[in-house]
């Protein structure tokens, strides 16, 4: 029987033996993680499941954090904007919130659930 060799090299590729079959040593490059909050994750499993070949490669060059970091900061951004100008359009202010908190928390949630639709429609989803 002949010994199998420990390393081999092939087409420029460098692979090791584990047990009876060689595997390719793949080095993915070393990047900081950083939280990725919740949008991110909604990015994240939205290209699972609906884009997997981006998904895929995203992962494998080592840009599918960075993304969704990236994803994640500019739609937290986006919603707090989107938040103060729809209650400066529709009136709500802190007046409003000293004088009745009920209707005040009624128009904020209104707003933020508005908000937070289109965030996940342009931005999530897209």
């Amino acid at each position: 029987m002949t010994q199998l060799k420990k390393e081999i090299v092939e087409n420029g590729i460098h692979y090791t033996l584990h047990g009876d079959y060689y595997f390719p040593d793949v080095e993915y490059p070393e990047t900081p993680r950083q939280g990725i909050g919740r949008y991110g994750r909604m990015r994240k499993t939205y290209l699972e499941e609906h884009h997997p070949g981006l998904y895929t490669q995203l992962l494998l060059s080592g840009k599918l954090y960075d993304h969704l970091a990236e994803i994640n900061a500019c739609c937290s951004d986006r919603m707090e904007r989107m938040i103060r100008q729809m209650a400066d359009a529709e009136g709500i202010t802190e007046e409003l919130k000293a004088r009745d908190q009920l209707t005040w928390v009624g128009c904020m949630n209104s707003i933020r659930q508005r908000a937070d639709e289109m965030i996940l429609n342009e931005l999530i989803y897209a």
